[in-house]
């Protein structure tokens, strides 16, 4: 792992600057705000193979989004100081969170539609059970994402508090969207169904344009 990281900080991102971090997370915030608003509301069976091509349409938009997440954030991680623990470990939660929604995008987007395309009537029973396990797995996914991305954001946040290298609003904010976020499952509020992770999508996405625009005032890009 530390081959890895040492060498993707001495070679391939050593002239990448802020700006272009930036750019890439203004990409992400895009293509997951597209996901999002296009992403389609489940039903029957017949329903899922009517809608099957949005439904891949708009999770390979989504799968389309994580590279440009974690390149971002590795600026992000970078800024903070990338031989940091807590920084360094952050990115690595960071990471397991969207690998996590790419198993989530790849079987609920992609692999559930090809699966439709053998229903039968005289199959409804094992194709209704098939559809209760992906639910559950998907739900799985989330948590992963969810837990993962607020520990994250609390870690970077404390970082950034303690050193002072960005600005200390965006720490707090990104402890605060956390918090609110633990809580909000804490006391039952349930993230895993579709408007549940639009909400935490949309905090998400709002603390991604606050770094955005951090990176964006550093002076030179550098």
């Amino acid at each position: 792992m530390h081959i890895i990281f040492d060498c993707i900080k001495k070679k391939h991102l050593k002239n990448t600057t802020a700006l272009q971090y930036a750019h890439s997370l203004s990409i992400a915030v895009i293509l997951m705000v597209f996901t999002m608003l296009l992403h389609p509301v489940g039903g029957s069976i017949e329903h899922l193979q009517h809608i099957s091509g949005m439904i891949m349409i708009t999770h390979s938009v989504a799968i389309l989004a994580l590279p440009f997440c974690i390149i971002g954030f590795w600026g992000f991680t970078k800024q903070l100081n990338a031989e940091s623990w807590l920084s360094l470990t952050a990115f690595i939660f960071m990471i397991t969170g969207l690998f996590a929604v790419m198993l989530a995008a790849a079987v609920n987007g992609l692999a559930l539609p090809l699966f439709l395309q053998n229903y039968t009537p005289e199959k409804i029973d094992i194709f209704k059970a098939v559809l209760k396990y992906n639910t559950s797995l998907n739900h799985s996914f989330d948590l992963i994402f969810t837990g993962a991305t607020c520990v994250a954001a609390i870690m970077w946040s404390l970082v950034i508090i303690s050193t002072r290298q960005l600005p200390v609003w965006l720490g707090w904010a990104g402890i605060a969207l956390a918090v609110l976020a633990i809580a909000a499952m804490t006391a039952g509020f349930v993230f895993t169904n579709l408007t549940g992770f639009r909400i935490f999508m949309a905090g998400f996405g709002c603390w991604m344009l606050l770094i955005i625009i951090v990176l964006r005032a550093i002076p030179g890009g550098k």
